[in-house]
This record gives structure tokens, C-alpha cells and sequence, in this order.
């Protein structure tokens, strides 16, 4: 929702520009005061048409008020480009950076290209549809003005870089015609073309954005934005090479599913990380939504929620959990519960990997994997979260790890991990926990008998878990009965006379003479005298 305003011609006298600001920032009050519970966001917008002092008192006005962002107003309406771009950086140099900022009403590919570079973040413009009623396209090589005659008998396509159905399906010989002719399908196909020219774009930007790369590409797009068939009207450019990016890295290669994502594959292995299911989905049904980690979040502790990330591969659990805060911090009346997140890994080439295919691994197009890459922690600007990756072997590592609330135990395989689903490894994690008093829940995507036997024995409470992909369940382990008691998959006696009978319910790296005490210790587990006594 945005405030009213009055939006006078920027090149007004300074009068008549004063005057129109007060009369805006009395609106943007009542505004205020008439929002009652609405859940929209309401900006406030700033005048001061062309006076540096009136927009710099105008943005300090507003910013002392509550609004949940800021347009910049009174622009494109009359001022040259050199100003409109001077006025826009000096604005938004005066709005809070942790807050959306519009400037209104703007305008070409090449305007929202400066605006960003500028700080700006949102746009609006009737031109994508305007000047495609009048057979203009805006196109990777520039605007073309599809009246002229240089496209009477052209049979390229209007843009050979995009995709969209105009592009695909219609010449710019059947273009020309219908604008020509007045026919309403030539600038209907051609408003196809010029929104999805524009969504285009701003995915290029905020991608670019999110993974540092912004500059390099405002670089290379102001030549090709200012480009026009009217300065060039026969000669286009040749479609750019893709550079070829690896798919090959160390021991791992990028695997594409069926059906578009990608997957990380260990050469001298075979195992596929997540073979069967999009990592970004299974990682919220697994370990986000199961943990009812956005519940946790907004429980009012002074103690921080640590989170342990055991296994980071290609960071979609850490990423699942960095969305989830940040929905929680964005999406919520009050700022969520501090998180300590701690990613354990050894082999980091499958993130390095996986980040040269972000179109891939789409949980990846944020700065924040980037920032763990390069110098091993990344904080949220807020300052309630922090990331941190410790390098190595996880069982030299866990032990100087505070105590977990949630542990997503995501190895990547017992073959290649086998040594993580010990008896022995799950009862020194449950004594790190027992020891930082922590009342730890984990989460796994295995739900062999073995595993659970091992948790057992390493004193876990242990639980099945929902079904992902083609499993049909997964598991859940607890550090405490209280929470324990509570679960509905909890294992009770006919998981255990399962057990009894089952021909793998010792792990295999329980010795021989090892066996008899590790049966006693899951015939004497707590939660089975629980079982047993019903």
C-alpha cells in the first residue's frame, strides 16, 4: 500500500516543491493512523523534487515513522536521465538499508539497470505494454521499432536470446505486418515478449546480487540496453557464447534429474546425494517442517537455538534453515529467537561444485553460501543469525561444538560415511548432549533397522519419522524421554519384536563378542520398559 502523495513536475520551483512535501507528509500520518491491523506493508514516499535539502528533510521524516518501506516519488517526471539518476543515488543513500526502497513509475531496462546501481530495489512501469501498442521491443540487443521497413521480409526471430512464445513461434516479418495493420495481436505479442524481457532481467539481477556478481553484470549490460535498431538498423550482434561451466570437480560430477534440478554424484563411489528427490524439498519436509523449526524460532528464549548440520554436501539442509529464519524474521511482528547454525563437512568440492550451477541448485542463489565458502562463517544482517562450517573430520570436531537443539544428521552414504552410523559415534553425540544439557532432538533420512539399533544402543529415544521421496519413513531421535513420550511414531514393542527377529538388527561394526551387550542394552532401553509394560 502506498501513502498518498502529491507528485508535482520535478522541475517545480522550490515553493511549489516544499509545499507539495508537507502536504505528503501530512498524508503519510493519516495514513498511519488509519492502517489499523492491516498485514499489507505500507511505504511512505519521499518529494523533494529536484532540491537535495528537500529530499534529504523529507527521507529523515519518513524514516522516523514506522513504514515498512520507502518509494522514491517525483521522478521521471520531467528531469533529464543525469538527474534522475543523480537524485535517485542521493535518496537512496538516505533510506535504511535493511528496508525495500521503489522509485516509482521507472521505467526502460536500462533506467532499472542504473536505479539498481544505485540501491534501488523495486520498480513499476506502464513501458513494457505502452510502447509495445506502438511495435517497440525491448531485446538483448537493444530496442527495435518494428514499424520499420529493414523488418518487412526479416524471418529472425525478434529476440534470438529469449525463449518466450513470441520469440519462438512469430517472425519479425509477422510482427512488422501486424503492427502495420493495426492488428491488436502484433503489440499483444509483443507485450508477451517485452514482460518476460523484463522478468528476465530482474532474475539477472537479483541473482547477480545474491552471489556478489552485480557489478560484472551491470558492466555488461548498459552496452547492450542502450542499444537501438535506429543507430544500427541492418547489422545485429552474434548470440554471445555461453562460458562452459564444470560439471566435473575432484570426485564429483552435477547430475541433472528429469525433471531440472540437480544432483551431486561421487565418482569413485556412484552414491548420488539425494537421488530420488529435489534436495531443496526434501530438505524442508525432513528436517524443516518436521522439526517445526519455524515454531521453535518464534519461542521467546534468551538462550540461542543451536542447530548442527551434520554432512553440509551441497548446503540444502543449512539453506532450508537460513529460509526458514529469514521468513521468520521478514514475515513476523517481533524478531525471531538468535540461531547458532554449525555445519560439519570434510570435502567441500561438492558445494564448490554446485555453486558454479546456481540455475541447478536453485537453494543456492543467496550471498550466504558464498560468504561460508570463502571465509568459513556468514552472519545475518539482522545479527540473530550466524553460520559457521567447521572443516574436517566431524568425530574430531563435534566435541568443541555447543550442545545442539537440532541436529540434521545427513551423512552422505553409509558406504562412504559408514563410520557416522556407529554405535559408538551416536552414544558420544548423546553424552556431548547430556553434558551441555541440551535437549537435543535429530532427524535422519535413514530408517534402516541397523541405525535405529545403533541409536538405541547409543542411548537415544528414537522415533519413526515422515516418509520423503520413495522412503516411506525416516527417523527421529531424542535425548530426553519427556520429549520422547510425547512423538507418535515412537518405537514401541512391535518395532521391538520386530527387532528380535530381524537377521540385521546388529550394526556391523559391533564385534562378535560386542553383541550380547549391545542386545542388552536395547532389551533394557527405557523407552522399551515403557513398551514392555503395556
Amino acid at each position: 500500500m502506498m501513502a498518498l502523495d502529491q507528485c508535482i513536475p520535478s522541475t517545480s520551483e522550490r515553493q511549489e516543491a516544499e509545499r507539495a512535501m508537507h502536504l505528503t507528509h501530512r498524508w503519510a500520518l493519516r495514513s498511519l493512523n488509519a492502517r489499523t491491523e492491516s498485514l499489507q506493508a505500507l511505504f511512505g514516499i519521499v518529494q523533494g523534487a529536484c532540491f537535495h535539502d528537500l529530499r534529504k528533510a523529507s527521507a529523515a521524516f519518513l524514516t522516523e515513522h514506522p513504514f515498512d518501506g520507502f518509494a522514491i516519488g517525483g521522478l521521471a517526471v520531467g528531469e533529464t536521465r543525469e538527474q534522475r539518476e543523480e537524485f535517485t543515488e542521493a535518496t537512496a543513500a538516505l533510506l535504511p538499508r535493511g528496508l525495500p526502497r521503489y522509485l516509482m513509475g521507472v521505467g526502460t531496462p536500462l533506467d532499472i539497470l542504473e536505479a539498481v546501481h544505485r540501491g534501488v530495489d523495486m520498480f513499476d512501469c506502464i513501458l513494457p505494454t505502452a510502447l509495445a501498442q506502438r511495435g517497440v521491443a525491448f531485446t538483448s540487443i537493444g530496442k527495435l521499432q518494428l514499424r520499420r521497413g529493414v523488418y518487412k521480409l526479416s524471418q529472425d526471430a525478434l529476440d534470438p536470446a529469449c525463449g518466450c512464445a513470441t520469440c519462438r513461434d512469430y517472425s519479425r516479418a509477422y510482427l512488422h505486418h501486424l503492427i502495420k495493420a493495426d492488428e491488436l495481436l502484433g503489440w499483444q505479442l509483443i507485450a508477451t515478449h517485452n514482460l518476460t524481457f523484463y522478468h528476465s532481467l530482474m532474475a539477472q539481477i537479483r541473482e547477480a546480487v545474491l552471489t556478489g556478481g552485480f557489478l560484472e553484470l551491470y558492466r555488461s549490460k548498459r552496452e547492450s540496453l542502450a542499444g537501438s535498431d535506429e543507430e544500427n538498423p541492418v547489422q545485429t550482434q552474434r548470440r554471445r557464447r555461453r562460458k562452459v561451466r564444470a560439471t566435473r570437480l575432484g570426485d564429483y560430477e552435477v547430475q541433472i534429474s528429469p525433471l531440472g534440478y540437480g544432483n551431486v554424484r561421487q565418482i569413485s563411489s556412484g552414491e548420488v546425494m539425494h537421488s530420488v528427490s529435489d534436495p531443496a524439498e526434501e530438505a524442508e519436509r525432513l528436517y524443516i517442517e518436521q522439526s517445526r523449526l519455524f515454531e521453535k524460532l518464534l519461542v521467546e528464549k534468551d538462550k540461542p537455538l543451536v542447530i548442527w548440520d551434520v554432512g553440509l554436501g551441497a548446503a540444502s539442509n543449512a539453506m532450508a534453515a537460513v529460509r526458514c529464519f529469514e521468513e521468520s524474521f521478514f514475515g513476523m511482528p517481533r524478531e525471531p529467537r538468535p540461531v547458532h547454525l554449525i555445519s560439519f563437512e570434510r570435502d567441500l568440492d561438492p558445494l564448490r561444485l554446485a555453486l558454479l550451477h546456481p540455475e541447478r541448485f536453485k537453494h543456492l542463489r543467496h550471498g550466504a553460501p558464498h560468504d561460508v565458502l570463502k571465509a568459513g562463517s556468514w552472519n545475518h544482517s539482522s545479527g540473530l543469525l550466524s553460520w559457521k562450517l567447521l572443516s574436517g573430520d566431524f568425530l574430531d570436531l563435534f566435541k568443541t561444538a555447543p550442545g545442539p537443539d537440532l541436529i540434521f544428521y545427513d551423512p552422505f552414504s553409509f558406504k562412504t560415511d559408514s563410520a557416522l552410523w556407529s554405535p559408538a559415534v551416536f552414544s558420544a553425540i548423546y553424552k556431548h548432549c547430556e553434558r551441555a544439557g541440551a535437549l537435543t532432538e535429530l532427524y535422519t533420512y535413514s530408517a534402516s533397522t541397523a541405525v535405529r539399533a545403533a541409536l538405541l544402543a547409543g542411548g537415544f529415544f528414537v522415533a519413526r519419522g515422515v516418509g520423503t521421496g520413495v522412503k516411506e519413513e525416516t527417523t527421529i531421535a531424542f535425548t530426553r524421554d519427556e520429549i520422547a513420550q510425547q512423538h507418535p511414531g515412537l518405537l514401541r514393542k512391535d518395532w521391538l519384536e520386530k527387532w528380535l527377529r530381524s537377521g540385521a538388527k546388529i550394526p556391523v561394526s559391533v564385534v562378535p563378542e560386542e553383541r550380547p551387550g549391545f542386545e542388552a542394552r536395547i532389551l533394557g532401553h527405557r523407552q522399551f520398559s515403557f513398551a514392555l509394560a503395556e
